[in-house]
């Protein structure tokens, strides 16, 4: 059975969808760990009675507990944007991959 040219293109095009998907996954998640750090680490600033300190460089520095908890705030905040915007391309890819795969299976069958 000879698969159509057309066919071979959107089955390339499926397995590239599968690999942006999976680079979509893996960012994602990496993303998701950042965001634990941050919150475990507003968690214990919340705990703390000491001098928390930022580390910056190679270097700590001795910081203000607000100053510390609205950098943590911000970062989280874009940290869940991003996670966000990731979530909507993935969804955006798997409509597309699931569209493409149909159309290959119909063109198979044929």
């Amino acid at each position: 059975m000879k698969i159509p040219k057309e066919t071979e293109q959107k089955i390339a095009q499926l397995q590239l969808l599968e690999q942006n998907l999976q680079n979509f996954l893996i960012q994602k998640q990496a993303f998701q760990t950042k965001l634990i750090e941050i919150e475990n680490a507003l968690k214990e600033l919340e705990k703390t009675k000491n001098t928390p300190y930022k580390i910056v460089g190679t270097i700590m520095v001795a910081s203000k507990k607000e100053d510390l908890k609205k950098d943590l705030n911000s970062q989280k905040e874009v940290i869940e944007l991003r996670i966000k915007n990731l979530e909507k391309q993935e969804e955006k890819i798997k409509e597309k991959a699931k569209e493409t795969q149909t159309q290959v299976m119909q063109e198979i069958k044929k």
